[in-house]
Order: structure tokens, then sequence, then C-alpha cells
């Protein structure tokens, strides 16, 4: 599950940045909005799924209360995710073997 939830991870902060680049470079100049439409239920979709693997991960991993914030605020800030990853994720996958 935890490679499961770093490509979600990946795949949601990629799609939250194309989201805020097609919202200001699209929406903002010309008021056009079909790309914020076309970008914003997948993101949505991969926002959910980060967040209930996140959940279901902390018993799994024993996240403590501050580990599981971070995590979660990951999906908030825009580069976070990868952060998360990078501090988080990919040091408990090599530890794991994964």
């Amino acid at each position: 599950m935890l490679k499961i939830f770093r490509i979600i991870a990946f795949l949601e902060g990629i799609s939250y940045l194309l989201l805020m680049l097609a919202a200001l470079y699209k929406r903002m100049p010309s008021g056009d909005d079909a790309f914020v439409k076309l970008l914003g239920m997948p993101h949505g979709l991969l926002f959910v799924a980060y967040i209930a693997l996140a959940v279901f991960l902390r018993a799994t991993y024993q996240w403590n209360a501050k580990t599981f914030v971070i995590i979660l605020l990951g999906s908030l800030i825009p580069f976070g995710t990868f952060y998360v990853d990078h501090n988080y994720l990919k040091p408990l996958a090599e530890k794991k073997g994964l």
C-alpha cells in the first residue's frame, strides 16, 4: 500500500500544480475556465484518495500526530506531496525494501 500511496501522492502533486497553472494562466486573464473544469475532477479524486490512504496507513506505520498532520498538510500546499514523499515516504519505503 505504501507504493500505491507514493504514486497517488506524486499524481496528486502534479494535478495540483497543473490546476494552479490552469487557474492562473488560462482562467484569470481570459475568464476561460475549461482547463480548470477539465483538471478539477481528477485532482479532486486524487486528493480524496491521498487523504484516505494517509488515514489508512497511519495505523499501519504508527505515525505520530505530528507526522500525520505534516503528511495531511502536504496535500494542501503546492509541492507539499513531493516534500512528504522525499522526507517521510521514501525513507520508509527504503526501510521496508520497497
